[in-house]
């Protein structure tokens, strides 16, 4: 019984309570994740570990259960997060390297994790096929935030973003493939090349339905609509194309990139839409992320799951964790080596691939939910124990790769580009040489008086504001 449970409560105390510690210990954990210079999804995860029952058993069993949407709701915030970055004019510039070191780099990771489980440790096909599939998905949080902290750029750093931003399609691709094979084998009917056609034609069927969402939400927002009632629109339309992808039991992260993508290639002004998302998700995510930390079986990697086959799952988890890590690196190389790319690229691409967390985080327990019992049970415990390692190398793996790649350097002279000669053809001092450089990095830096997406959240709020209090005004002049 948790502490919760003890106090015997309300069924909506005993929510409220459980929702409050576990925004609260989120939080605080990320003060100390903070320090060590690790991602705020390390500080949840760990967060969640210590709150369940195999730590503190501070949450009651039934919220986890009650909150079952939270995994949908998230991915559908992340996905439409994720299409802002798919701008036609970007994708036109190097899309087709792009897509192809994207697939190899996927395609590879897929087949060695399956390879794997299914041909050398025996485990059974559902489950082996998932988490093969699982193993495409990235997380660019940590890569992010590393290219954000050493002004890192260049080559490398295009086609690490872009090759990111495609790497959760190929992902939901891959696993809703797999899902369809799983639950094939779990019925007892055997495969068929209809097995395989289904799920592209679903996926083809969302992906239309997203944008048709995309396409409404540019007609509702139109450019005299107020910051707020933007949020309101997004929000609610995120939220029923979630539940229509729900009761269909799809996952609704390829359609939400989708929605993302024709509302981001629409706009033709400034729009703070995304910026006031992402400050107005993270609470969403983290409660999703402590979640699944509180769901992790502990138990479960020291013991051998019979569902699965006869290898103790810490076994599976330290061989997936490797060989995921070998088939990005070695896929990523055979893409950029297709394409053409510079050696520094082709040489340290994988590396800066290697952290997984959000997308797989999600699509595990969409998984899980299929494969049921024991199979799912392994499945999530298995994800969110490589994700915590990863997460743990991701950062430094990737401040490896952009510096062994030249995408950023620790001397002055390779920070910036300055011409060297005046107007006519003088060379510069210098000192001179010295002050150009200072003042162009200095352009460079970001404002930070207020992060943009503060400032996008804190301008919507002044402005109800400024609205709210003006009708109050002249609701006392008429009296």
């Amino acid at each position: 019984m948790s502490m919760i449970e003890s106090l015997q409560l309300s069924s909506a105390a005993s929510v409220i309570i459980s929702m409050s510690l576990i925004l609260l210990s989120g939080f605080l954990m990320t003060r100390i994740t903070k320090l060590l210079r690790l991602p705020n999804v390390t500080a949840y995860i760990v967060a969640g570990i210590l709150m369940g029952p195999f730590a503190f058993n501070l949450i009651p069993q039934s919220f986890v259960e009650r909150s079952a949407f939270l995994p949908d709701i998230a991915l559908s915030f992340i996905a439409f997060g994720t299409g802002e970055f798919f701008k036609l004019e970007v994708l036109r510039k190097s899309g087709a390297k792009v897509l192809v070191i994207t697939v190899m780099e996927s395609f590879v990771t897929v087949v060695l994790v399956f390879l794997l489980m299914y041909c050398i440790l025996g485990l059974s096909l559902p489950f082996s096929v998932v988490l093969a599939a699982l193993s495409a998905a990235t997380a660019p949080a940590s890569t992010m935030m590393t290219i954000r902290q050493t002004h890192a750029r260049g080559d490398f750093v295009d086609t690490l973003l872009q090759v990111v931003a495609l790497d959760d399609v190929a992902g939901l691709i891959a696993y809703s493939v797999a899902v369809s094979i799983a639950e094939s084998s779990l019925s007892g009917r055997g495969f068929h090349i209809q097995e395989l056609i289904r799920p592209i034609l679903t996926n083809l069927g969302v992906i239309l339905l997203g944008g048709l969402f995309g396409l409404f939400l540019r007609a509702l927002l139109s450019p005299g609509r107020s910051k707020d009632n933007r949020l309101i629109v997004a929000i609610s339309l995120l939220f029923g194309f979630c539940g229509i992808c729900t009761w269909l039991d799809i996952s609704p992260l390829l359609g939400c990139m989708m929605m993302g993508a024709v509302y981001s290639n629409l706009i033709t002004d400034e729009d703070k839409l995304f910026k006031q998302l992402n400050y107005f998700s993270p609470p969403i995510l983290l409660l999703f992320f402590v979640r699944s930390g509180i769901s992790f079986d502990l138990s479960a990697l020291f013991s051998q799951s019979g569902a699965i086959g006869a290898v103790p799952l810490l076994g599976v988890g330290v061989a997936y964790f490797l060989m995921r890590m070998a088939g990005k690196y070695s896929g990523a190389y055979l893409g950029c080596r297709m394409t053409g790319k510079d050696r520094k690229v082709r040489n340290w691409l994988g590396l800066a691939l290697f952290p997984q967390a959000g997308v797989a985080i999600g699509l595990a327990a969409l998984g899980a939910r299929i494969l049921g019992g024991e199979a799912g049970n392994a499945l999530n415990t298995v994800i969110l124990s490589s994700s915590i390692l990863y997460e743990l190398i991701g950062p430094g793996c990737a401040k490896l790769s952009l510096y062994m790649s030249g995408a950023y350097s620790d001397k002055l002279e390779e920070m910036v580009d300055v011409s060297e000669t005046d107007e006519n053809g003088v060379p510069k001092t210098n000192v001179q040489l010295l002050i150009e450089r200072i003042n162009k990095i200095q352009e460079e830096l970001p404002d930070h008086s207020m992060p943009e997406d503060e400032r996008a959240f804190t301008e919507g709020a002044e402005e109800w504001y400024d609205l709210y209090h003006g009708h109050f005004r002249m609701h006392q002049n008429r009296h």
